[in-house]
């Protein structure tokens, strides 16, 4: 238990070892917490609960504040089991309380629970009166499940925002004015590059639509990582930013590599997006993780991926990015397919075509070298990336900026 103000508490938990978040496989190198509130008013407000694993620590927490069946409401901003999972338990202890809800999270309680619960239905505006202070419930539907909403404190200015605005990131401090900041401000990115990309113009109008209410806002509240109490308004101008898609000069090369032809393409390709003027990263697919290399490809314009071809397509451990990146909907991005091959040949294409569904713009035909490239051809790799430095042409303040942003695509076929 912490205290965030005066009769406003931190009841949730932190998970130190987790390293990938249940089920939908996100790295979580930092660890994690499940961030749940108590308001004391004259009515006793539980806002989110916590992973089913960790209830027997929010119940820990509780005790310490409140006899638990006191609590009068339970706001659920959002029923996905890392925030709810307590609540069956929790409900034993006060059965007659009231659970408040979007609409669409009516929906969501019922499909989980099963369970006859109360249950209060708030929506867009409405506010609830508990003593000396009153909830206001602010719809964000799709930030990131049809159910979220986001519960204002009038009086305290702090918006309990759930999954908006958090991180996967565990820490004894509970501040971001305590804690490393520049870890936390990568963890955030990382949690809207795998998790929100795709629902950046709903964030763009939620954002908007905030401002516009003119609140106050002394504090964020999220349910994962630490509490924006320093500057909150900062991490809401970096969402507004991120949902903008505004891009870096950068690539990103990812690949991986059978026999090493596609490594050395990989590096040669690099040397020429340096000698372009553009700087770049290289992920190896075997070796790197997953959200890691996501989070790179949201801040670069140019995405840059390797791959041999096997059993007439590409290496497995590509599919996954690839997948992603139909999946996560970046905004901006434009690409093109080159490589080496044994006798067939299909992965440029066919990441070529991958690429066009993404929505990704192929700027470049796919560029193909037969086996172990030799200096010739790893000179042509070089002068790959440099045309792509040339070819494409942003505008940037009223200005051009030529660089690069591409896929390179690297492929090699060996018989097994």
């Amino acid at each position: 238990m912490k205290e965030l103000s005066k009769d406003v508490y931190w009841v949730g938990a932190i998970d130190w070892k987790v390293r990938y978040f249940h089920g939908y496989e996100l790295s979580t190198h930092r660890g994690s917490s499940y961030n749940a509130y108590l308001i004391k008013d004259e009515k006793t407000v539980l806002i989110d609960t916590v992973w089913e694993p960790l209830t027997d620590r929010l119940i820990e927490n509780l005790k310490e504040v409140v006899d638990i069946s006191k609590i009068d409401y339970v706001v659920m901003n959002h029923l996905e089991p890392d925030h709810s999972g307590a609540l069956p338990t929790i409900m034993k202890y006060i059965p007659n309380a009231t659970i408040i809800v979007s609409k669409k999270g009516m929906e969501s309680i019922k499909e989980y629970y099963h369970t006859d619960w109360n249950l209060k239905v708030v929506t867009q505006g409405e506010k609830i009166n508990i003593g000396k202070h009153e909830l206001m419930f602010i719809e964000a539907s799709m930030l990131h499940w049809p159910d979220s909403m986001f519960t204002y404190l009038l009086g305290e200015n702090i918006l309990f925002s759930n999954d908006a605005f958090g991180q996967h990131y565990a820490s004894s401090k509970l501040f971001n004015d305590l804690a490393d900041e520049c870890e936390i401000y990568q963890e955030a990115l990382k949690y809207y590059a795998n998790i929100l990309t795709p629902f950046s113009k709903m964030v763009t109008k939620k954002i908007e639509q905030i401002k516009e209410l003119k609140l106050p806002i002394d504090m964020i509240a999220p349910s994962h990582g630490i509490i924006w109490r320093k500057d909150p308004m900062k991490i809401v101008e970096k969402y507004y930013e991120w949902s903008k898609g505004i891009s870096e000069k950068s690539a990103v090369i990812i690949y991986n590599s059978m026999w090493g032809a596609t490594h050395n393409m990989a590096e040669f390709i690099a040397k020429g997006l340096a000698q372009g003027g553009v700087q770049y990263k290289i992920f190896n697919t075997g070796t790197a993780d997953r959200n890691d290399i996501l989070a790179e490809v949201f801040k670069a314009k140019g995405i840059i991926l390797g791959s041999s071809t096997v059993n007439n397509g590409v290496l497995t451990s590509i599919m996954p990015v690839v997948e992603d990146l139909m999946g996560l909907k970046f905004i901006d991005k434009v690409g093109a397919a080159f490589g080496s091959y044994g006798w067939s040949g299909e992965s440029p294409k066919m990441l070529s075509d991958y690429l066009t569904k993404a929505k990704i713009e192929v700027i470049e035909e796919p560029l193909k070298a037969k086996y172990m490239p030799d200096e010739q051809e790893l000179q042509s790799c070089m002068e790959f990336g440099k045309k792509f430095c040339k070819n494409y042409v942003i505008k940037n303040g009223g200005g051009e900026i030529r660089w690069l942003a591409g896929l390179l695509l690297l492929e090699l076929e060996l018989p097994l």
